[in-house]
């Protein structure tokens, strides 16, 4: 050990770094235990002279006055979300963003400094730091709760600047700094700024709208979590605990815990940059390898803290507890998420981390934070021994209920328990939390204004804590009472005053919420309606809907439902989600006035859902009783060399999409029409009838080689032709109506599919035909229909004419059958890029010809296809669950066109 008599830190007695008393190198405390070791005469060695003279105290008391704010804001926002659930994102944010990151901005830098043996930074740009942060947490409370975009760009590069500056004056610190045995501790410090700044630039994006779709959000959101949760916080904790936590016990730090420390971070480290970069990406695997790492990591730090107890007295029973307390929920959490991540695919285990976030958020990083606060405060306000016991006897009243009734109220939370549950779980919660703020903020009004007493002026100190515990007590009632005092009502005039201010017609509009959108995203209305939204939410996750200068819901779960009554609509508005980042994600709806508009626009009036309209169909309906999916088996090709087949082509009102029905123009009364299937060298004799008394139609095989002259002719109604062709080629042709213009007729349904074999085809367990297509609805040849075609915006994607409909009724198969799916990219504008999550493709043949063969070495993931092109993919199912298929492109997936395989046993 290296004997340094007046070494940077000022501690007597030849320590090293900031131990103290009889030669201790590590912060373990030399005589009396108090913490990172005592020197000259008993003074906390926290902070030796030079720490006193440059009046780091007086600022960490002012820094700590902003934790504490910051507690006290977040506390009736924790109270009030169990009966107002929007109010979690700002409680949740206050306490993160606000009170844990003061926090650790203040002691990285403090501990930092001490382990370094390094220079103070100056006082006035650590001042401006931690100004800047908090001035940008503040910004992104107020931007992200108000959807002020520009509001919450400016904070969040507010934010990362200060943490950009955090970091380089931990690097700086590191640079020619004599060091002690524990500076490399100072790079728990570094990595967790560094995690700060992705995890600011993830919020942004997620509150701005950058994480672009469902599914993207909800991996950027994943990655999010865990950066900050996991980076910011977490590591920090874990680094910090190599060094406090023997000093809170009052024992000498173990030999081997510089080493462990070093393996801890590069685990802990490393598995957190996999585990959010696959996150982000949407990749399970390597997350879940990731986590591994993290969670190798942090028990490795466990395993050291729990072999570091001894028998002795710990210096703070009650920070001793709770340190043990929350590195224990740590653990249990972390553990939990890399279970559930690696037991279900990552749509379902965004749903595992929002189950644990409770335990995360209060279970570890609140009382980490309690406990240090416990032991930490007395040394920042104390002036000596008896000043020190005093704090540090207020801080502690009452320990021992209060860490029982946080844990407890964790584990309500946590569990799968019935609602009432969680409730008494969330009031446990803000009710200790309220116990601490007591005891906490008469002890920092005390301390700035030089009245600290001695332990035997207890009795004076009780009576402000008592105070400030019935305050929080009425704070967290009068919280509750607000929050269940919301209704589906305010801001806006009630259907009862706007019918007695004669008011015209009542109507009611049924609004869904689902996968980041409302539907419908448009209501057109007449002038002086009465307008009534019945909004239900059918997604996962929690939602509310908020009309513009008008009344707002609750916020929902899964298949709650309440009505709004919006009164006598004027004047156009507008309505949305009001969680962070789900506006700006696309969750919108529009409440359009027309004159003389009594119902939804004329284009529309075909449509039998109140859910359809230009945002597409609402997916998660129902579909009309009695309804079945179309059957997507191929049927054998029938024997004989010459097929005759006969084809009306006729107006068919079709249901489209879940209790969407459309009128279509079909060939043989489906869209698409019926699946013909041959072999090479077989005839087709097909007799197009014109059933349609509006139009001529004609039809076009691209399976044929011949003039189109005559048999792509157009017939008028009641006229028939035969269209003969012999199909020479094998593959999986399009066929469609030639009629002019063809765009409006293929996007209306006249379309179909010509299966041909290959020679030599071999025999699988199962073969199914796809036909990709575009879905517009409306009135079929209308103004908006047609420019909704020409403009490439259609309403849904689907296969085989039918949004949604094999994701209701599933393909089925067992485990080790193989199957074989033929896809047609029908168009009119939009190709497919054809995939089955969790199978790789070991047989590709597209447009003629074999891509890829069971023999070859590699495989394949997608079937991508232009539109009017065709081909086959197979595949073996391993083992049994659900295996969805979409068009790859997900704004098509997520607007209609996907399905399921259900593989059983």
């Amino acid at each position: 050990m290296t004997n340094i008599a007046a070494g940077p830190t000022g501690a007597g007695n030849g320590s090293e770094s900031t131990g103290a008393g009889n030669g201790s190198e590590s912060t373990g405390a030399g005589n009396g235990g108090e913490p990172t070791g005592t020197g000259n005469g008993g003074e906390p060695g926290m902070y030796p002279n030079r720490f006193r003279a440059s009046g780091v105290k007086a600022r960490h008391l002012r820094a700590h006055v902003l934790v504490v704010a910051w507690l006290g804001l977040a506390l009736p926002a924790v109270a009030a979300q169990e009966t107002l659930p929007v109010a979690r994102w700002p409680a949740v944010h206050m306490f993160l963003l606000g009170a844990v990151t003061t926090a650790i901005l203040i002691w990285s830098e403090h501990f930092a400094v001490a382990l370094s043996h390094a220079k103070i930074p100056d006082a006035r740009w650590s001042a401006a730091r931690l100004a800047t942060a908090n001035l940008a947490v503040a910004g992104l409370l107020a931007g992200v709760w108000t959807a002020r975009s520009v509001l919450t760009a400016l904070s969040a590069v507010l934010l990362v600047a200060a943490a950009a500056a955090h970091l380089v004056v931990l690097v700086r610190l590191g640079r020619g700094a004599l060091g002690g045995r524990l500076k490399p501790i100072v790079s728990f410090y570094r990595a967790a700024t560094a995690a700060l700044i992705a995890g600011a630039v993830l919020g942004w994006m997620l509150a701005t709208g950058g994480a672009g779709g469902p599914d993207r959000y909800a991996g950027l959101r994943m990655a999010h979590i865990h950066v900050t949760l996991l980076g910011w916080i977490g590591l920090p904790v874990l680094g910090t605990l190599f060094m406090l936590w023997p000093t809170v016990l009052g024992v000498r730090m173990r030999d081997r815990t510089v080493k462990v420390s070093r393996w801890v971070l590069w685990l802990t480290g490393s598995g957190l940059l996999v585990a959010v970069a696959a996150l982000a990406l949407g990749w399970r695997w390597p997350a879940v390898a990731g986590l591994a790492l993290y969670v190798e990591g942090a028990a490795l730090a466990v395993n050291l803290l729990v072999r570091t107890v001894r028998g002795n007295r710990p210096v703070s029973a009650a920070a001793a507890w709770m340190l043990a307390a929350a590195t224990c929920w740590l653990l249990i959490a972390v553990a939990a998420d890399l279970a559930w991540l690696a037991t279900r695919p990552l749509a379902a285990a965004r749903t595992g981390i929002d189950a644990l976030l409770p335990v995360l958020l209060i279970g570890f990083v609140a009382q980490i934070l309690i406990g240090a606060l416990t032991y930490l405060l007395p040394v920042v306000l104390s002036s000596g021994p008896k000043d020190r016991a005093a704090v540090r006897a207020l801080l502690e009243r009452g320990w021992p209920w209060r860490l029982a009734v946080l844990n407890t109220g964790v584990a309500l939370v946590a569990l799968p328990l019935p609602g009432p549950a969680a409730t008494a779980g969330t009031l446990l919660v803000a009710l200790a939390g309220a116990a601490f703020l007591a005891l906490a903020v008469p002890v920092l009004v005390r301390a700035g204004r030089g009245l600290l007493q001695d332990a035997d002026h207890t009795g004076a100190a009780r009576r402000p804590a008592l105070w400030g515990t019935a305050a929080g007590a009425v704070l967290t009632v009068l919280a509750v009472l607000v929050a269940n005092s919301g209704g589906d009502t305010g801001g806006g005039t009630s259907a009862a005053g706007a019918s007695g201010a004669g008011a015209g017609t009542t109507r009611t509009v049924a609004v869904t919420l689902a996968d980041l959108r409302i539907r419908p995203a448009r209501i057109e209305v007449a002038a002086g309606t009465v307008l009534r939204l019945k909004v239900t939410n059918n997604d996962a996750q929690r939602h509310d809907l908020k009309v513009e200068d008008g009344p707002a819901t609750p916020m929902l779960g899964t298949g709650d439902t309440r009505t709004l009554d919006l009164g006598r609509i004027t004047g156009d508005r507008a309505a949305w989600c009001t969680l962070p980042g789900h506006k700006a994600a696309g969750m919108t709806m529009d409440i359009v006035v027309k004159e003389g508009t009594a119902t939804k626009g004329g284009e529309h009036e075909e449509h039998t859902s109140a859910a359809a309209d230009d945002a597409g169909p609402d997916l998660s309906a129902d579909f009309s009783t009695g309804w079945q999916a179309r059957d997507a088996d191929l049927a054998p090709a029938p024997g004989g060399t010459v097929h005759q087949v006969e084809l009306h082509a006729a107006h068919t009102t079709v249901e489209v999409a879940p209790g969407v029905k459309q009128r279509m123009w079909t060939f043989g009364g489906t869209a698409p029409g019926p699946t013909l299937h041959g072999t090479v060298g077989d005839v087709f004799e097909v007799t197009l009838v014109n059933d349609d008394h509006g139009m001529g139609h004609g039809i076009d095989f691209h399976a044929g080689s011949l003039a189109p002259d005559r048999p792509m002719r157009t017939i008028q109604p009641g006229e028939r032709l035969v269209y003969r062709f012999r199909a020479e080629k094998a593959g999986a042709w399009l066929y469609h109506c030639s009629t002019a213009p063809m765009l409006q007729h293929i996007g209306n349904g006249m379309h179909g599919a010509v299966v041909i074999d290959p020679p030599g085809l071999a025999q699988v367990d199962h073969a199914y035909v796809l036909v990709a297509s575009e879905l517009y609805l409306g009135t079929p040849g209308s103004t908006a229909q047609v420019t909704k075609m020409r403009d490439g915006t259609p309403d849904a994607w689907v296969f085989n004419g039918v949004a949604d409909q094999y994701a209701r009724q599933p393909l089925k198969v067992r485990a080790g059958e193989r199957a074989r799916f033929w896809v047609v990219a029908a168009g009119p504008g939009d190709g497919i890029a054809f995939h089955i999550v969790g199978t790789v493709f070991d047989t590709v043949y597209k447009e003629g010809a074999h891509l890829l063969e069971p023999g070859d070495p590699g495989g394949a993931q997608v079937l991508d296809l232009a539109p009017a092109q065709g081909g086959f993919v197979e595949t073996t199912f391993p083992e049994a669950g659900h295996y969805t298929f979409v068009d790859h492109d997900m704004r098509h997936a997520e607007s209609g066109a996907h399905g399921m395989v259900e593989v059983s046993d």
